[in-house]
Formats: C-alpha cells, structure tokens, sequence
C-alpha cells in the first residue's frame, strides 16, 4: 500500500478513533488527523514485528482498517492520558 493510501486511512481511522474514545471531536481537525496517520502507521509498523505480518493486504481489506484504527485508538489513548496528566497537574497549582 503507498503511502498517499496510509495517510488517507490514517485520516478516517484518526476521526473514527477520537470518537471511539471521547465521543467528540475534542482536538482539531488537524491534530485528530495527524494522530490517525501516525496511529495508523504505527499499528501497521506493529502488526508487522508483533504478528509477523510481511505486508499488509490493501486499503479495502478488513484487517488494514482494523490495524489503522486500533493504532490509532492507542496513540489517541496515550494522548489523552498525557493531556490530563498535564491539566491536573496545573489545577493543583
């Protein structure tokens, strides 16, 4: 799969993902993005090293967008755990 076709995966699974998680969009268009196509990418990176995948399938297979949206749920997971790490800790202040 090229890399155009991971980023545009990336994009939809980043959207479905910051819904699955906070059932709102609570970044912007760009960040949620962004974090879908590293998402995205990292769980295609991991399905590889993990599972011994060689490639994955193409962008209309079931197991591509089920990697792309699970990368991107756990990068969207850890964000959010950062994020209210960081704002609790400025409330204590």
């Amino acid at each position: 799969m090229s890399i155009i076709a991971w980023i545009v995966l990336g994009i939809i699974a980043g959207i479905i993902a910051e819904h699955l998680i906070s059932g709102r969009e609570s970044h912007g268009i760009i960040i949620t993005c962004l974090i879908g196509v590293v998402g995205a990418l990292v769980g295609g990176w991991l399905a590889t090293k993990i599972f011994h995948i060689h490639s994955i399938h193409g962008f209309f297979n079931l197991s591509t967008w089920i990697t792309a949206i699970v990368g991107s749920v756990i990068l969207l997971g850890a964000v959010h755990l950062v994020e209210g790490g960081r704002s609790r800790g400025s409330l204590r202040r």
